[in-house]
């Protein structure tokens, strides 16, 4: 049975730092699109950053370039998401996602996602 964990989560000050860890089950890491979205509330999900299998190419949203970045540890079927410079912006519940057949023109986009773990709430706050 596919699933998927997340981990991590808490309260941070702004200007922190989080690590959110996604651990996968019942399927193999390296041959499934992994995406991070978050859903704050009365709002929207949203992608926040992805890794494709092939070639561990990656996306990220605008509002998180240069403070998030994903990556991907095949041994331990873990995707993780380092979070810094976080800001109150940043509050909401992270989900991860995995697909099979994820393109990297899509690979933001909730829709495109099959399977999905129950989120980690992150707030910034001082």
């Amino acid at each position: 049975q596919l699933q998927l964990v997340e981990s991590g989560g808490g309260l941070v000050q702004p200007g922190g730092s989080l690590r959110l860890s996604c651990a996968a089950s019942g399927l193999t890491v390296r041959r499934y699109g992994i995406g991070w979205f978050r859903q704050a509330p009365g709002k929207e999900r949203e992608g926040v950053s992805c890794i494709l299998s092939a070639g561990g190419s990656t996306n990220y949203a605008d509002s998180v370039k240069g403070r998030f970045t994903i990556s991907r540890d095949n041994a331990k079927k873990t995707v993780y998401l380092q979070m810094n410079s976080l800001n109150p912006e940043d509050t909401a519940v992270y989900y991860c996602a995995a697909d099979p057949f994820i393109v990297q023109a899509r690979c933001l986009m909730t829709g495109e996602y099959t399977y999905w773990g129950q989120g980690t709430q992150v707030t910034v706050s001082s």
